[in-house]
């Protein structure tokens, strides 16, 4: 039977990436849930992206949700509108478009890198499990959230202590423990690019059945 994970927020740590890549047992019909923020801050988004990909074509039931910063980066490349100008550079952009730089400073960013962004998934459901980005709005059916709560969500989700039905899986808001509070969510962005760990859990039976780490002291 295969098995089913997923994996916090990468922040373009890609040495951390390679290392839990290496350190989970894997399989090919696995089904591995990467909850978005794969890039920014970190100095090598564009690595990232490209373990991603590469990942996907090896475990073909890999599935990509959409972070914010995803989101923020699809507005910038589109020349804006949904954010206010400035607002990804603010938030960490700045290291994912140099990664994207030429050699005569246009940010150019590869068909295969754009198909991948615009493929990303805003929320995903499997095996009982909820799985999305930053969380949920408490009250409103899971077919009529809004796709800005599913990315930027924070304390109004996870502070409600609202029942959906399923656990709810998601990343977004940092801290260096995971946040457990099953059987209602799962939080599990333990801070990769500022100095804490890149984590990987597995799942079944409602619950947590095992649990992988990379602290960033190992890849320094």
């Amino acid at each position: 039977m295969s098995n089913l994970y997923a994996v916090g927020d990468i922040h373009g740590q890609i040495h951390m990436l390679e290392a839990l890549v290496e350190r989970v047992p894997f399989q090919e019909e696995d089904e591995i849930v990467f909850l978005g923020d794969y890039i920014d801050r970190g100095r090598d988004s564009k690595a990232v992206v490209d373990l991603l990909i590469r990942f996907k074509r090896e475990y073909p039931k890999a599935v990509f949700l959409r972070g914010n910063h995803e989101d923020m980066l699809l507005d910038y490349l589109s020349g804006g509108g949904s954010y206010h100008p400035g607002v990804y550079l603010m938030n960490g952009g700045g290291a994912t478009l140099e990664n994207y730089r030429d050699e005569g400073g246009d940010v150019l960013v590869p068909p295969e890198h754009l198909k991948f962004f615009n493929a990303l998934e805003w929320i995903h459901t499997s095996r009982g499990f909820i799985f999305v980005h930053a969380g949920l709005r408490p009250g409103v059916p899971i077919d009529r959230q809004d796709p800005m709560d599913l990315v930027w969500i924070r304390e109004e989700f996870f502070h409600a202590g609202y029942d959906f039905g399923k656990p709810v899986i998601f990343g977004h808001t940092p801290g260096l423990e995971i946040k457990n509070e099953l059987p209602l969510y799962l939080g599990i962005d333990t801070r990769a690019v500022a100095g804490g760990f890149l984590t990987c859990v597995k799942l079944g039976d409602g619950g947590i059945v095992d649990c992988h780490q990379v602290s960033s002291r190992e890849v320094e």
